[in-house]
């Protein structure tokens, strides 16, 4: 089963829970917790580490163990609080400090979930978010709570395999983000937030039947070029919009297409590539004549590269694609603050990677399935999987 932790209002850790193997003295319920690799290594395996214990006993009794700190197991207390919710509290929170204090603290905190020391990040800017996120994080180690979380239904017609992604967002670090595909579209909804967009909150929304071809490699390093051409198809979307508001389009003719050919008889995106406000990474369909064949986005993959001035925090991206959609990205200020979505392009590599270039914060965002195993975490059905996806972004909405 799989829970995602909150806490505050923003989600912290994605968090499994399983049975482990009975035991001579009854059965252990145990509480893990999944890390992402260190930023920006999202190609390497998760991390995990156990969050809380429960020993089933005889007679219905059972006891529970807090598993956070590094001085040992202590007392703990569960709570069921609804179906598919329940909370945990940390009874013995001197467990959670260390000798050398907060300074002490922030440092092995710094090492484990980043893999570095304070020495090592001369970014102001980073500094300031990695701060925040310790402070924050740190106000409620003692008193958790968690939700189910469904992994997406699959559907023969989807793009890739849906699941969860491991992305890289600027100075945030490393965040998981769940892909699902809802008929025309695609969503990338975040499982782990941070203090600009938290968790529940769509990350992306890609567009598929807005499909961007690619240029050569030499127009594709012009971020001018790419930007025009991506506000091209994004005011080509806004058009196709207000007509199907206005009750102008004709219904008839164009059925469900698929996402991978080109639509034919309709305008078309010429080119392909775009780019969360400030603090999420990096901290329409253009008109043009309908394609015939996209042998090199159809399988073989195409060269690609980043536009020039675009960032990345990993430089070890894919140099071939297989092909690229419109989409907008979620962007927002500190406390999830003016919230937008923007312009960007949402970018195939393989069956178990992705990326998103964020046009406003000329970014780059690299995703990598997450490959662990997840036992019964599918959801019932269709209708469960969304209605989950509704209740965890209402959390912070």
């Amino acid at each position: 089963m799989a829970f995602a932790r909150t806490c505050g209002s923003w989600t912290s850790r994605a968090c499994l829970v399983e049975t482990s193997m009975p035991s001579v003295d009854g059965l252990f319920i145990i509480g893990w917790m999944y890390l992402p690799p260190h930023d920006p290594h999202v190609d390497d395996p998760m991390r995990f580490k156990p969050l809380f214990r429960v020993h089933l006993m005889e007679r219905k009794s059972a006891t529970v163990e807090c598993m956070y700190g590094h001085r040992g197991p202590h007392n703990g207390h569960i709570q069921i609080v609804k179906k598919d919710e329940f909370s945990t509290k940390c009874n013995q929170t001197d467990h959670h400090r260390m000798s050398g204090g907060r300074q002490e603290e922030f440092r092995t905190w710094l090492r484990e979930e980043w893999g570095r020391t304070l020495e090592d990040i001369f970014h102001e800017h980073m500094q300031e978010l990695i701060l925040m996120k310790f402070i924050y994080t740190s106000q409620y180690d003692n008193c958790l709570t968690y939700r189910r979380i469904y992994l997406p239904p699959s559907h023969p017609d989807d793009l890739i395999r849906p699941g969860l992604f491991k992305g890289t967002y600027g100075s945030h670090g490393l965040e998981i983000v769940m892909l699902s595909f809802h008929g025309k579209r695609a969503r990338g909804t975040k499982i782990t937030g941070d203090p600009n967009i938290p968790a529940g909150q769509q990350t992306v929304e890609i567009d598929l039947m807005h499909r961007i071809q690619l240029p050569d490699v030499e127009s594709l390093r012009n971020f001018n070029e790419l930007s025009r051409i991506v506000l091209e198809v994004r005011e080509q979307v806004r058009q196709e919009q207000q007509q199907q508001e206005n009750g102008l389009e004709d219904g008839g003719g164009r059925g469900r297409q698929s996402p991978r050919e080109p639509q034919r008889g309709s305008a078309q995106p010429s080119v392909e590539l775009p780019a969360e406000k400030v603090g999420e990474p990096g901290d329409g369909e253009a008109a043009a004549a309908p394609a015939p064949e996209q042998p090199a986005q159809c399988g073989q993959g195409q060269p690609f590269v980043l536009p020039v001035g675009v960032s990345s925090r990993n430089e070890d991206y894919p140099r071939t694609c297989r092909m690229c959609f419109y989409g907008t990205g979620l962007i927002a200020g500190h406390g999830f603050t003016s919230p937008e979505r923007t312009p960007g392009v949402f970018i195939l590599f393989d069956e178990d990677r992705f990326g998103f270039i964020w046009l406003e914060l000329k970014s780059f965002s690299l995703y990598s399935r997450v490959q662990a195993t997840f036992r019964n975490a599918e959801a019932p059905s269709p209708q469960a999987f969304e209605e989950m996806l509704k209740n965890i972004q209402s959390l912070t909405s």
